[in-house]
């Protein structure tokens, strides 16, 4: 009987991806989870080659430690911007819209291990996720940063427009520390002696009373109302801001994750691990 007659004998790579993509995912089949599968897939038909078995298997892992973690379902909109073979392929989306690459990026901005590079100037991602796509008490932004050089918003948006002092969602790493806002005015500080090397930072918030800031392995948990309304503004990645772009990022950024809330410590180490995985297979 042929395969065509009798679909289960067919591969999930051919499935998914037609025959040449089949003949890649066939010996990794087993280790594979479904989603993972499919993102891969398509990551591999943007840089129209294939993957490491390792990136892959690292892939799958973090989306059933998210799954097992209960955080897979509360990630909206998501990249990971590190292990594709190009720019193209890291753009492609792990959830949600594919992002827009707003002022030039080229392939030398990107690296498979670190991620993509902003300038602090111009370069920024859109994610095209509107901040009040999620609840006003049920939400969440993170990313994992593999360089800084210089202080920049991370993620998320900065509120300008009729109100003072300004607003917003977003994580802004400074000289000597992390700054977040969650829903409201007041920034809360997460400090921190090691604002130059790699982290997972990440703010979520599902109470009206208090939100979860996390960074450099630690969590605060900060006693601030949401007191402020999210607006029809889309998330940032490399900056904040609304109408204009303001305080852009200058470092590499490995991956991003906006939605509802989630449980941080549990998504700081399936992100870092990730991070770790794709670096130790290229």
């Amino acid at each position: 009987m042929s395969s065509i007659a009798n679909p289960q004998r067919r591969s999930l790579g051919t499935l998914i991806g037609g025959a040449a993509y089949g003949r890649a995912f066939r010996r990794l089949e087993p280790a594979l989870d479904t989603d993972a599968a499919k993102y891969l897939a398509a990551v591999e038909a943007a840089d129209k080659q294939v993957l490491e078995d390792g990136v892959k298997r690292a892939v799958s892992k973090f989306v059933r430690a998210c799954k097992a973690d209960g955080n897979w379902d509360a990630i909206k909109a998501s990249c990971i911007l590190c292990g594709a073979r190009t720019i193209t392929g890291a753009l492609v989306p792990l959830a949600g819209p594919a992002p827009s690459a707003e002022g030039g990026w080229a392939s030398g901005d990107y690296s498979r291990t670190t991620g993509l590079s902003g300038d602090g100037n111009a370069l920024y991602l859109d994610s095209n996720y509107l901040d009040n796509a999620d609840g006003e008490d049920d939400n969440h932004r993170a990313a994992y940063h593999s360089t800084i050089t210089l202080p920049g918003g991370v993620i998320g948006v900065r509120q300008d427009d009729g109100i003072t002092p300004p607003s917003g969602t977003h994580i802004y790493q400074q000289q000597s520390n992390m700054l977040g806002r969650n829903r409201a005015v007041s920034f809360s500080t997460h400090s921190t002696n090691n604002n130059t090397a790699s982290t997972f930072s990440g703010i979520s918030r599902q109470s009206s009373s208090e939100y979860t800031f996390r960074s450099y392995g630690t969590s605060d948990v900060v006693s601030q109302n949401s007191d402020v309304s999210a607006r029809a503004i889309n998330v940032r990645v490399f900056g904040r801001g609304h109408d204009l772009v303001q305080n852009l990022f200058d470092g590499s950024i490995a991956f991003y994750s906006i939605g509802a809330s989630v449980d941080l410590e549990a998504l700081d180490t399936a992100v870092s691990n990730l991070v770790t995985a794709i670096g130790n297979a290229l």
